[in-house]
């Protein structure tokens, strides 16, 4: 893993700019939480790894957009394909590293000689000193998403990150499928809202209630957690989509096999980190670039297959 700029890089994956009006302040949560998280959610055991069929259609990508790389407006076709309905969760990819011993960028970068070997890490400030914030933590990898000392204990359903786009790619291929191109990602997005003329429908109902895993309070020193989330959620404790796919707005942001710039490719659809204040990214039109080597805990990915021709 190549040396990391932290302050641009970090401040831009984790978004940016005002949520636009008509956004409500939440119901508080109302069930327990434990490490941050509510403990009653998540799909069944049987229905981790289920694809769901997106058929084919068009989509218009660029429309009503907020941010300058969202542009220009234009109607892109899509083939039928297979998606998997939630995002790739860490107990899919510890069945991958046991099969493959695959090892992560990652791991090989915290086990380097690099001084800035790691992988970027969100860390909540400390009301006593302010101390907190994004950094560039050694050890930081796929199996232990906190740092050092952390594991996947309550974890093996949340969405597998500190994944570089090389590590999604290679699960992909192992899995039988690849990752979506932006446009894919987009149109299963928007074609699964409850109200496709609403890109923030996937964020929050008509009462401004959360139905995805975004930030709530100011980012980044008050996380309210009226979504029930200080961070990851497992995948599918939010509604479906009118498709059947779990999380593609918010959790944590997806890779995507487009290209955004050189040494960087397209990551779609916000994470727990995107804020009212500080970001208006958790919609299926917003994207943001990555340097392609570059992991943290706010990123993961989901898989698709091409469908077979009868």
């Amino acid at each position: 893993m190549r040396r990391l700029l932290l302050v641009p890089t970090l401040l831009a994956v984790a978004c940016s700019g005002p949520l636009p009006e008509g956004a409500k302040p939440s119901d508080p949560p109302t069930v327990a939480a434990i490490d941050g998280k509510r403990s009653d959610c998540g799909l069944p055991e049987d229905q981790i790894g289920t694809f769901v069929s997106v058929p084919e259609g068009s989509v218009e990508i660029g429309a009503n957009a907020m941010y300058p790389e969202e542009q220009p407006a234009r109607t892109v076709h899509i083939a039928a394909l297979s998606m998997q309905a939630h995002e790739v969760t860490n107990a899919q990819f510890e069945r991958f590293v046991a099969a493959t011993g695959y090892v992560t960028d990652a791991e090989r970068s915290s086990a380097s000689g690099d001084p800035a070997g790691g992988s970027a890490l969100f860390v909540m400030p400390e009301p006593a000193d302010g101390m907190g914030g994004w950094t560039l933590k050694r050890g930081a990898t796929w199996k232990t998403p906190g740092g050092p000392g952390t594991s996947l204990v309550r974890r093996m359903h949340d969405p597998v990150v500190h994944v570089s786009l090389g590590d999604a790619q290679a699960y992909a291929a192992w899995a039988g499928g690849r990752l979506p191109s932006e446009e894919e990602w987009e149109y299963a997005a928007t074609s699964g809202l409850a109200d496709p003329a609403d890109r923030l429908s996937g964020a929050m109902d008509k009462d401004g209630k959360p139905i995805a895993n975004f930030w709530q309070g100011i980012f980044p020193v008050k996380n309210e957690a009226t979504d029930g989330f200080a961070g990851a959620a497992p995948v599918g404790c939010f509604p479906a989509s009118k498709l059947g796919l779990y999380d593609m707005i918010g959790n944590v942001w997806e890779w995507t096999s487009t290209p955004y710039a050189p040494g960087r490719n397209t990551i779609k659809g916000g994470s727990y980190l995107c804020a009212e204040n500080f970001c208006a990214r958790y919609r299926s039109a917003s994207r943001q670039g990555q340097d392609v080597d570059f992991s943290s805990n706010h990123i993961g990915f989901r898989v698709v297959k091409d469908m077979t021709p009868n």
